[in-house]
């Protein structure tokens, strides 16, 4: 690191508070606040979906998912088209057919008050917890090891993070969060441009780094799962196409950003330009870890003491930017990896913020709160919430081994089971609140039993064994206790 790589990064910085300082004079109304004034840019919003939902976790899980496992990571792209069909013509025409703020209004309609704050309470935990691991993997992983300081500090830069994306957030609101998000995201395929094209350089051309057999630390891959296999093609593609659906179904922070544009037409191509440019990422990232696995397979003497390729492929990224780029170039790709962070961070917060003022604070207090006494304790609401994730970050690292598996099993736990109240909200016309509480449970209950429970080589399923579960438990349910019910007299 040197003076020019910190200026870069000081330079980032100032930028977003500049920008949140600029919004922040254009807040009025709650719709201001919390969605824009609802009349914002497809590109803009899909741009913003792309950068909120490709964290840190995701931007150095990738590359090191390829150094260590191998191209089937490209598997998941196979189900974006499948994604596309269902939440473009199935999903956002039924969620933009109410104007609402917070997703789970949509559900008391027909899950009533327990659907609705049942929902909202599980996007609320796994939302917390998502913002804990970004910190946690941003500055255990990426920081502390570049600036070689002690893990003491942890506390201290998880704190001031934290602090410099509120600066921002809870200021310019969602106008600041997106477009914030859609300079995050440029920069993003800037730094991963910016690794692939330095390995090339230093190697001598693509050639010296492209793998021309298949490299003995890879598994075997696989197309259908088997015992022992933790990756194969159709649990990569069940994966994407599962979390894909789920979060764009059911999430409040992709349901808030529909919610900012005009009309469903400029929803869906939203989250088309979402789907484009995960591709472009995943293409990107996936290159990059190929990149740098072949940049220290041809200097084995630039690893760390102790590290292998196959042990340590978290860390080969973060660690080829402190050897590997020039002054100025290694401050852009650390400013990349900030901006996965802090555009995720960012829109956590401010969709964190949106649900508990419209789903909790408004009802407890029995009457409509006034537009600007809403944005108010929405400011307040996001920094109490900025303290939880910092206390989070300190403990999330126990809960995996790798940063895929903390996606997994961690961050994505709830992702299935929410998705549940809002396909039988959509799908089950008999649904009740009582079903919605049967189905979550069954849901929440084998996502942790086959994250947890059932070792490390099936993590990928708990998302897609979690819908079933929740999905076949709330329909039966449905038409179990519909059966159950008196008939009218004649």
């Amino acid at each position: 690191m040197t003076v020019l790589d910190y200026l870069v990064i000081a330079l980032y910085g100032l930028g977003l508070i500049a920008i949140g300082r600029h919004y922040a004079r254009q807040v009025r109304t709650a719709d201001d606040y919390l969605l824009g004034g609802r009349s914002m840019n497809p590109l803009m919003i899909g741009l913003s979906l792309f950068a909120t939902l490709t964290s840190t976790l995701t931007y150095l899980a990738l590359p090191g998912e390829m150094a260590k496992n191998g191209p089937v990571v490209f598997a998941e792209l196979l189900s974006l088209p499948f994604a596309f069909a269902i939440v473009g013509w199935l999903l956002i025409p039924r969620i933009m057919a109410q104007r609402a703020t917070s997703g789970y209004e949509l559900l008391e309609a027909r899950l009533g008050l327990t659907g609705r704050l049942l929902g909202a309470s599980m996007f609320i935990l796994l939302r917390v917890f998502w913002m804990g691991s970004i910190l946690y993997a941003t500055l255990s992983v990426v920081l502390i090891p570049l600036l070689e300081l002690d893990p003491n500090w942890m506390p201290a830069l998880s704190l001031a993070m934290a602090a410099i994306t509120l600066a921002y957030t809870a200021g310019g609101g969602f106008k600041a969060v997106v477009v914030t998000d859609a300079i995050q995201a440029v920069l993003m395929f800037l730094g991963a441009i910016a690794t692939i094209v330095i390995a090339t350089i230093a190697l001598g051309g693509v050639g010296a780094w492209w793998p021309t057999s298949w490299p003995a630390h890879w598994p075997e891959p696989k197309v259908l799962p088997a015992p022992g296999s933790s990756r194969t093609v159709v649990g990569a593609f069940c994966a994407m196409l599962v979390w894909l659906t789920c979060t764009a179904g059911s999430d409040q922070m992709a349901i808030q950003r529909y919610l900012a544009t005009k009309d469903a037409a400029a929803a869906r191509r939203s989250f088309g330009i979402q789907l484009l440019s995960t591709i472009l990422s995943v293409v990107l990232l996936g290159i990059a870890g190929l990149a740098v696995m072949g940049y220290f397979q041809a200097r084995p003497e630039a690893l760390k003491a102790g590290w292998t390729i196959a042990t340590d492929a978290d860390k080969l990224m973060p660690h080829f930017i402190v050897i590997a780029l020039p002054p100025g170039l290694t401050g852009l790709v650390i400013a990349a990896i900030l901006a996965a962070a802090m555009s995720s961070l960012s829109s956590g917060l401010n969709s964190t913020s949106a649900v508990i003022v419209r789903d909790f604070l408004g009802r407890a207090r029995g009457r409509e709160i006034p537009s600007i006494e809403e944005v108010r304790w929405a400011r307040i609401i996001s920094v109490v919430v900025a303290a939880l994730a910092v206390g989070l970050s300190l403990i999330v690292g126990s809960l995996a081994s790798n940063l895929l598996e903390l996606c997994f099993k961690v961050v994505n736990l709830l992702s299935a089971p929410i998705f549940v109240l809002f396909f039988l909200a959509m799908f089950v016309p008999r649904a009740t609140s009582r079903t919605a509480v049967a189905a979550t449970m069954a849901s929440v209950a084998v996502a942790g039993l086959v994250a947890f429970g059932w070792g490390a080589k099936w993590f990928l399923w708990s998302p897609p064994a979690a819908l079933v579960a929740g999905v076949v438990v709330g329909t039966l349910a449905s038409r179990f206790t519909s059966s159950m019910r008196p008939s009218a007299p004649q």
